[in-house]
């Protein structure tokens, strides 16, 4: 398959490269993490001016209208520099559900996120929960009137960037509807009965715990109509989770380069340790599980482009994302001995980040099984040629 990109993508990732290049650095993160701050703000706006804040939303809404390959790009350059800002919870988590399925008012909110105004996210993780399509969170119609408003209640959790969004996507089942029973929702997290409270998860990224207790929200809070929900879930879980693999190819290519020119570097019993067999081996292993990280995650960006369906592929791309990520990760961490267990050291972040990768929207095992369902049901997609 033929994946080499376009003059326009080369720019694109070009650009993207250079400037989180320019403004991220394992002293600015150092000194960023020191702050206290949920992201980069200065960052955040560079990207908008630059226009990479609008690539995927529609032109409508101030955007370039560019698709998933595009925007992975993105977030890969952004995983290389472990770039403090919330280009998945906003781009990928919450306006690409917008632009597809909001109404006009809901769709208004995009012009806010291109021009860097505004961050949106969604909350798909709940705890004792590992099927993203059937959530607990539950929706219930208010009063007696079925054309009247909801109430909410539940909890979500692990929401990146909760507490800084102005918006979130909240998927919840409902007692009606012919897909599954499941109804999306754009709260507006001052609505009375909303509670966030602050999480920590494996890496650096804010999280945040979202309760609902008796939260009325009306048809207009709606995305899509209630019977699209379950459809409109499962589409957005699909996208979050190939976008999150296109993220830890750019941080795991970073973490293995650092870990080749360390080991060239570091000398032990007079030598090199990059010059050990085992050493080589571990980083060419690495190198193999990069390369499988790349190639399934393109191609579930592609085939996501090309609106064709692609769940095998797709969890593919996320369980190469899980177990490379946690392969090269480690390898990263042991061959730089014992500083890579010094929390100060900068490979240190690569193996936080990529371990919350690893654990969002589902790990290794989880992931496997849904792969052998799609297979067993004949859904995976014949392989063809793919230009970029």
């Amino acid at each position: 398959m033929d994946f080499s990109l376009s003059d326009d993508r080369k720019s694109l990732k070009e650009l993207a490269a250079r400037i989180f290049a320019d403004a991220v650095t394992d002293q600015s993160l150092k000194a960023f993490e020191a702050g206290g701050a949920a992201f980069d703000a200065g960052l955040w706006q560079t990207l908008a001016e630059a226009g990479l804040l609008g690539l995927a939303i529609p032109e409508a809404q101030g955007g370039l209208g560019l698709g998933l390959i595009d925007l992975g790009l993105l977030l890969e350059e952004a995983g290389r520099a472990l770039a403090p800002v919330p280009l998945h919870a906003a781009l990928v988590l919450g306006a690409l559900p917008l632009a597809a399925f909001g109404n006009e008012a809901q769709k208004a909110l995009l012009a806010d996120v291109a021009t860097g105004q505004r961050v949106l996210t969604a909350a798909l993780e709940e705890a004792g929960n590992h099927d993203f399509t059937r959530p607990l969170t539950h929706a219930a119609r208010s009063g007696s009137d079925s054309n009247g408003g909801w109430v909410l209640n539940g909890v979500k959790t692990a929401v990146p960037y909760g507490a800084e969004a102005s918006h979130i996507l909240v998927p919840a089942a409902t007692d009606e509807g012919d897909d599954g029973g499941v109804a999306v929702f754009l709260l507006d997290p001052k609505t009375p009965g909303v509670t966030l409270e602050s999480q920590r998860g494996a890496g650096a990224e804010p999280q945040a715990r979202l309760s609902l207790e008796n939260v009325q929200l009306g048809d207009g809070d709606l995305l899509g109509a209630p019977a699209q929900g379950g459809q409109i879930l499962r589409w957005l879980v699909e996208r979050a989770r190939a976008m999150l693999a296109a993220y830890q190819v750019g941080l795991c290519e970073e973490a293995l380069a650092r870990t080749a020119a360390y080991t060239a570097e570091r000398v032990q019993f007079g030598r090199p340790i990059g010059s050990m067999q085992a050493v080589q081996h571990r980083v060419a292993d690495g190198f193999i599980d990069l390369e499988a990280m790349r190639s399934t995650a393109m191609r579930a960006a592609w085939l996501l482009d090309q609106n064709r369906d692609a769940a095998a592929e797709i969890a593919t791309a996320k369980y190469w994302a899980a177990i490379g990520g946690h392969r090269i990760s480690h390898s990263a961490q042991h061959l730089h001995g014992g500083l890579g267990a010094d929390m100060d050291y900068p490979i240190h972040r690569f193996f936080l980040a990529a371990k919350q990768v690893e654990l969002s929207l589902g790990g290794t095992q989880p992931l496997l099984a849904e792969i052998g369902r799609q297979i067993a049901a004949g859904a995976t997609q014949p392989l063809s040629g793919v230009g970029a």
